[in-house]
């Protein structure tokens, strides 16, 4: 292969290495078929249209990382070098290139459309109608959740009024506030309900992740940020904190309880409205 052009020859190390690449596909798409560790099982609504998403651009790269590690090995164990050979140089090929560049914008364009589709639709299409809405507080490190009671309407909060009893500031003078129901570190929904959680920080980034529903939304000190989900499992999940908050951070998590019926979620909420108030 003096000029580039010759047959090569094939080397040990080139077959090993080939070898390897072939290992290494195997165990790619294993990975990908047998799913060992995958997504936790689905447990919402909008949650399939984003996996969705996710499958179509594991499938397109998926495609793209075999051919091009195969036609590594296969170069690499069919054309070895004896350590005397000079490669061969091609200044350019218009053709090969428009057809490349042109085939990877299209496939580029195809995914962020797909995903900007789910992102529009989850984020931008409103809010949900006779959804349950939370107050969820994240401070260093815990949760705390807000809901309001029979009148539909949150009480007032006030930073100055935060205490080691009070983690939200909630002001107990305001009429609104008191039939407020306020939890920490426990979230229940009625499942197959719309749900909006408002996500505050009292500090610094946290992030509100629920794996199971598909839901991960950064919680910024000064906004109040709204994401929605239709939980469609009743089961107990773990709350995490998916942002490095802190020396502590791996101590915040809370859990989400999705009832079985809105009887048992109302219950839950007399019990601990019952259990701030006294009454």
């Amino acid at each position: 292969m003096a000029d580039g052009k010759g047959p090569g020859r094939i080397t040990t190390s080139g077959l090993a290495f080939g070898a390897l690449m072939a290992i290494l596909i195997v165990i790619s798409l294993w990975l990908f078929i047998a799913k060992p560790w995958w997504f936790p099982t689905l447990a919402s609504v909008h949650g399939a249209e984003i996996d969705s998403v996710f499958n179509a651009v594991l499938i397109v790269t998926g495609i793209a990382f075999v051919v091009t590690q195969a036609l590594l090995g296969y170069f690499v164990a069919r054309y070895g070098s004896s350590g005397k050979e000079k490669a061969d140089y091609w200044h350019d090929n218009p053709k090969g290139e428009f057809l490349l560049l042109t085939g990877t914008a299209i496939i580029l364009v195809v995914l962020v459309f797909m995903g900007q589709r789910v992102w529009l639709k989850y984020y931008f299409s409103g809010l949900p109608e006779n959804a349950v809405t939370v107050q969820v507080t994240a401070q260093q490190f815990q949760w705390t959740f807000h809901y309001p009671g029979a009148d539909g309407k949150f009480g007032e909060t006030d930073l100055r009024l935060v205490s080691p009893s009070n983690f939200i500031g909630l002001n107990e003078k305001d009429p609104a506030s008191k039939d407020d129901i306020v939890s920490t570190g426990e979230m229940h929904v009625p499942v197959n309900k719309p749900v909006v959680v408002r996500l505050r920080s009292k500090d610094v980034i946290h992030s509100f992740h629920l794996p199971f529903q598909r839901v991960k939304q950064d919680a910024v000190p000064g906004l109040a940020i709204e994401v929605t989900f239709t939980p469609n499992r009743a089961d107990t999940f773990e709350i995490a904190c998916a942002e490095l908050c802190g020396n502590n951070h791996y101590k915040m998590k809370g859990m989400l309880t999705v009832d079985a019926s809105e009887a048992d979620f109302d219950a839950w909420l007399k019990a601990k409205l019952v259990e701030r108030t006294g009454d």
